[in-house]
């Protein structure tokens, strides 16, 4: 079982990896060091990269982004939109692109990490908002694409991490009262990885956050 995980060192990235070869996974873990995904010959270098390490791809995991931090609509700029569009939506397409040969050889599996973000209008996170809504229709555009022989799924997680100080501000934000954790989302990518019948859905990781009303409050 082989898979590449890009943002795969970073705080998700690294858990969804960690969870991976723990269950007997081969995985190439890809940071900002292998390349800017948002360019299509970057992202095509490293899916080869991967594919030839580990012998073919049976899992993508697209867990690279980029532009996370709240700013009010009249101060975004062009280079916060190039920052969000960039790894999230770019490379997620370029990424899968890429991959899909190796994919299809193995009937394998697409795992977009998104976002409750994608769903919900947050006015303080407008480009990463946009550039997750955008990846979260990539998961169904794929689905479609890459069909019959590669499933295409996404995880939407919600609080499952917290800055030191915030844990309690943002476990009120869900409806189970408590922040999740990074290994929550892994174990959803493991469940997908092997839920032979499902393709094209978002399963969303959040405690219950995307029921509560109006978008997360800035720190």
């Amino acid at each position: 079982m082989r898979a590449l995980v890009t943002g795969g060192t970073g705080r998700l990235g690294s858990a969804i990896t960690e969870r991976l070869r723990a269950e007997g996974w081969s995985v190439v873990a890809a940071g900002r060091a292998d390349g800017d995904l948002a360019d299509a010959q970057a992202a095509q270098d490293l899916v080869e990269r991967a594919a030839d390490e580990l012998g073919g791809l049976d899992l993508l995991v697209n867990a690279a982004g980029e532009g996370f931090a709240p700013k009010p609509v009249e101060a975004v700029t062009e280079a916060d939109w190039d920052a969000a569009l960039g790894a999230t939506a770019k490379g997620s397409f370029f990424v899968t692109q890429a991959s899909a040969r190796h994919l299809r050889e193995a009937g394998g599996v697409v795992v977009m990490i998104e976002d409750v973000a994608a769903y919900q209008p947050w006015p303080a996170f407008a480009p990463h908002s946009a550039a997750k809504a955008a990846q979260a229709m990539l998961t169904r555009i794929f689905a479609r694409a890459l069909a019959p022989e590669v499933r295409v799924c996404g995880v939407a997680p919600g609080p499952v991490a917290a800055d030191p100080g915030q844990e309690e501000r943002r476990a009120g934000e869900t409806l189970l009262g408590r922040v999740g954790s990074p290994a929550d989302v892994a174990d959803a990518v493991l469940y997908l990885a092997g839920a032979a019948f499902v393709t094209g859905s978002s399963l969303v990781v959040d405690g219950g956050r995307m029921l509560q009303t109006g978008p997360p409050r800035e720190a």
